[in-house]
């Protein structure tokens, strides 16, 4: 069994069809075909059903796929380790970050690159159930996110600070309070993150907890539009404080309650190989 015999059954895996998969490996479908027969005729079983042009996956395969995945990143990691050992003037590193620790990453980012130059740096903006599952993919280095949406056993968990959740309105709205009460909120003109997001998981289910029904006049998936609507002072929102603390239009209120306050963290698959950039980074968003 070869590597790259490997590497074309799990391309075959993910898009279901001979042709991409050999297109997208620069590879003819011939090759492909072959490479992928001569393995199942080494474990002794099919791997794919060849139905007319489509392929479907064998029980076989499905199980198979997954001891594949691991042995290529594997392989991937000792190719990282052996990189690691000449020096830090070439690599990359591939972040994920929900929106609310944007300007986390930022601050660490300065520093980092003026260290670092030669690293070259891709940053993913998403929903924290989006990023693990990228993360469970390895097509993540690591997550910078909130605690309570990380529950999968092969994910581990630094924490870097931790943020109240606050009231958020324009500064139009001139409120002379220095806390509110979560069942006081309601009484504004709300408008939140869409359901995928952690922060709106999070304040629906304080709310539940207060036996409160939440009532959003408007949900949307865009965090940077959110936050431009309620400037204009006709919404308010609820977030994590330092998801606005550089909002110069914006006010921010606690929440108050002991139970109104989020961990923000790094996130990163416990087995997988920690590059020496990796390792400078998370080194860096402890200092900050």
């Amino acid at each position: 069994m070869e590597l790259r015999q490997i590497k074309y059954f799990l391309k075959a895996k993910e898009l279901l069809n001979f042709t991409a998969a050999a297109e997208y490996l620069h590879i003819s479908q011939s090759t492909l075909s072959q490479q992928i027969k001569q393995l199942e005729i080494e474990l002794g079983i099919p791997l794919f059903d060849r139905i007319g042009k489509r392929i479907v996956l064998t029980e076989a395969g499905e199980n198979f796929s997954i001891y594949a995945k691991k042995s290529l990143d594997k392989s991937n990691e000792g190719f990282l380790a052996m990189q690691d050992l000449k020096n830090l003037k070439s690599g990359e590193l591939r972040i994920g970050v929900s929106y609310g620790l944007r300007l986390t990453l930022v601050t660490a980012l300065k520093d980092f690159t003026k260290n670092f130059p030669s690293i070259k740096i891709k940053i993913s903006f998403n929903t924290t159930q989006n990023l693990i599952h990228l993360l469970d993919d390895s097509k993540l280095d690591f997550i910078l996110s909130f605690k309570d949406d990380v529950n999968t056993p092969n994910l581990a968990y630094i924490k870097l600070f931790s943020s109240k959740m606050s009231f958020v309105t324009s500064k139009q709205n001139v409120l002379k309070m220095k806390e509110i009460n979560l069942k006081d909120i309601i009484n504004y003109r709300l408008i939140m993150p869409s359901n995928e997001y952690s922060t709106t998981h999070f304040i629906i289910e304080r709310l539940k907890k207060e036996n409160i029904k939440p009532i959003f006049s408007i949900e949307i998936n865009d965090i940077p539009t959110l936050l431009e609507m309620v400037k204009t002072g006709d919404w308010s929102t609820i977030l994590a404080q330092t998801t606005v603390s550089s909002e110069k239009d914006l006010q921010s209120i606690p929440i108050k309650g002991d139970k109104m306050i989020r961990e923000a963290g790094i996130i990163y698959q416990k087995e997988a190989y920690k590059t020496i950039a990796m390792q400078k980074f998370l080194e860096t968003l402890n200092n900050i």
